[in-house]
């Protein structure tokens, strides 16, 4: 039987090494140097304050001005359980959130996952940015990690504009 007494005794253990502090505080460190860098490197975009979570996920957001007008989002995401960086569409709040997965759900996306509206789930579109990467290489990981969410959200970004054109043309048609 599951016990929090023995998780707990566990959980001592582990940090009496000084392993898991030293893991998370790089992991905390890299993220804070990635949102550093995104805020200051990338045009157009503005990003929030780091969240540290607790221990399930690390994350910051990235506001393109295209997805600000949709009250999107792209949150770069340390995902502990699967242990890999991700970077996820999100929105401003779960009405949003549920139409715009409506909206992005009507056509394949074969590089991404399209999340499953449900309480706990703030991602529409799901990107893995790295799950083999190396801490002790941080330009190399920023820069792979970089190039993902800039492809990310230029698909995004197209989708969008595309789906404005389709409304617009079926607007004028009327």
């Amino acid at each position: 039987m599951h016990s929090a007494h023995d998780d707990i005794e566990e959980f001592q253990r582990l940090l009496k090494r000084g392993l898991v502090q030293r893991a998370y505080r790089a992991i905390l460190s890299y993220m804070r140097r990635l949102r550093s860098h995104f805020d200051n490197k990338l045009a157009d975009c503005a990003a929030s304050d780091l969240y540290q979570g607790c221990m399930d996920i690390t994350h910051f957001a990235v506001f393109p001005s295209l997805l600000v007008q949709h009250n999107l989002k792209i949150a770069v995401v340390f995902n502990y359980e699967v242990f890999r960086f991700e970077a996820w569409l999100a929105a401003r709040n779960q009405k949003i959130q549920r139409h715009y997965w409506e909206l992005f759900k009507s056509r394949p996306w074969p590089n991404y996952r399209l999340s499953t509206p449900a309480t706990g789930v703030f991602s529409i579109l799901e990107c893995d940015l790295a799950t083999d990467f190396e801490l002790d290489e941080p330009d190399v990981l920023t820069s792979t990690i970089t190039t993902a969410v800039v492809a990310f959200i230029n698909d995004i970004e197209r989708f969008l504009s595309q789906d404005q054109g389709k409304r617009a043309a079926s607007t004028r048609a009327r």
